[in-house]
């Protein structure tokens, strides 16, 4: 009836299987949480789309017949004399 008795394991093995049994669970917890948190996390780098310049929306506008010629030439002699805009 050895065979039922303690499968000669000692007391150091009872004690490596339990630490490594929460060593086992505590590993897929932690992997669990950081996959839950990588995939509810937003992109850091969202691409914005390309916004038009200022030069660009005035062409927009004058094509669609909002502005007429006189409007539209005075408009971009007024951006382009302004020069790029600078920071302060």
């Amino acid at each position: 009836m050895m065979f039922w008795f303690d499968h000669g394991v000692s007391g150091w093995g009872w004690f490596a299987m339990s630490a490594s049994m929460i060593l086992f669970w505590v590993l897929i917890i932690t992997v669990a949480v950081l996959l839950f948190r990588t995939l509810s996390q937003t992109p850091e780098h969202t691409h914005s789309p390309n916004v038009p310049s200022p030069e660009q929306v005035l062409a927009e506008r004058f094509a669609r017949g909002e502005i007429d010629e006189e409007e539209y030439r005075r408009r971009r002699a007024t951006l382009h004399a302004s020069g790029p805009p600078t920071k302060p």
